[in-house]
């Protein structure tokens, strides 16, 4: 498009000229590259595997004791209180004014406990995650967790797919504060 432009302006072209073959080409370019998506052959993005859970442990380690912390708290909390549905614990973990950015449950520790009361069953507290982990990541007040989900393909009945998820974690005075995950509405 500068080429484009350059010719122009040598040409004498106005500047609401200019502004409208700008606008024009930007719009081809869209249409183009959307046309280009429809007719090119469509390919899966790799599948990604959970690591084994006996790799867990070094996710967990840092360099900073309080990255280090952090994580261990987030990692806890799923094991304990999601995983091992041990909800009276929520509040060795989740602060009272626990703010969540899932559209499906309401902020405040006590909404977290009563969301997850309604389907959760109580059982032992595994050593390990056990949902299929891929990595722990920890950088000032935040720890995420991505984890590999496998769902049914929408287009291809009977088939499944992967894909991944996260769950983000601030923390604050040794207790989760907010949470982001990727859920949509339901």
């Amino acid at each position: 498009m500068t080429i484009i432009t350059a010719y122009l302006c040598q040409t004498g072209a106005t500047k609401q000229r200019l502004k409208t073959i700008r606008t024009t080409v930007r719009s081809l370019s869209g249409l183009v590259f959307g046309c280009m998506l429809l007719i090119a052959p469509a390919q899966a993005g790799s599948a990604v595997k959970a690591a084994a859970p006996d790799a867990q442990q070094a996710m967990l380690q840092s360099d900073n004791p309080q990255l280090m912390a952090n994580k261990k708290l987030v990692y806890d909390f799923w094991r304990v209180v999601l995983e091992a549905g041990q909800l009276e614990q929520a509040p060795l973990y989740l602060s009272e004014g626990y703010i969540q950015h899932n559209p499906n449950i309401a902020d405040g520790r006590a909404a977290f406990v009563a969301f997850f009361a309604k389907f959760t069953k109580q059982s032992p507290v595994k050593p390990e995650i056990t949902s299929p982990l891929v990595h722990i990541m920890a950088e000032g007040a935040y720890v995420t967790l991505v984890f590999v989900q496998t769902l049914p393909d929408p287009t291809q009945p009977g088939k499944t797919y992967t894909t991944t998820a996260f769950d983000m974690f601030r923390v604050s005075e040794g207790k989760i504060v907010e949470h982001w995950d990727s859920m949509q509405k339901s």
